[in-house]
């Protein structure tokens, strides 16, 4: 999305609300199966005495696997925005500055690169969630399974010890 910026650019103090939907074709994020709600980012771009800030946030719900046990997921995700809009770059290493294009900015840019750069990398349905059992695939969430603990065998000298008091 493009916004004009031509009435709050020489204007110090001024600031323009926007709120748009995300264009989120062409995005994939591992153990997102899509997204539940649509990406809406909003917020406002702020003239700080001829610096433009871009604040704000992308709200949308996710259909996600748990890393762990594959449980299937709904997240609500709050995601923030905070850029800087500038006419030329005077410092390369300035990350969260993106170049305007006479008086318009580029938001769909700004909102996609806040959502690749803030997502998860996986995504759980508890933090003690336990996974699943490698041998049989049991949830061990619902209780354990009956495969046993595996030995190592290279202790299986040390066990047999044991056994025999």
């Amino acid at each position: 999305m493009r916004l004009n910026l031509k009435d709050i650019i020489e204007i110090s103090g001024a600031h323009l609300p926007f709120s748009f939907e995300v264009d989120t074709d062409g995005l994939d994020f591992e153990g997102i199966q899509g997204f539940s709600s649509p990406v809406i980012a909003s917020g406002e771009v702020i003239n700080h005495a001829g610096a433009l800030s871009v604040t704000g946030e992308i709200r949308c719900g996710i259909e996600c696997l748990c890393a762990r046990c594959l449980k299937s997921l709904q997240k609500e995700l709050y995601i923030p925005i905070e850029a800087y809009l500038a006419e030329e770059l005077q410092d390369e290493e300035l990350e969260d500055t993106y170049l305007l294009d006479g008086d318009f900015a580029d938001l769909g840019e700004i909102a996609n690169d806040a959502l690749v750069l803030n997502m998860e990398q996986k995504y759980l349905c508890s933090e003690d969630c336990k996974g699943i059992c490698p041998k049989c695939g049991k949830n061990l969430n619902d209780g354990p399974c009956d495969c046993g603990e595996d030995q190592d065998p290279r202790l299986a000298v040390l066990a047999q010890l044991l056994e025999k008091e």
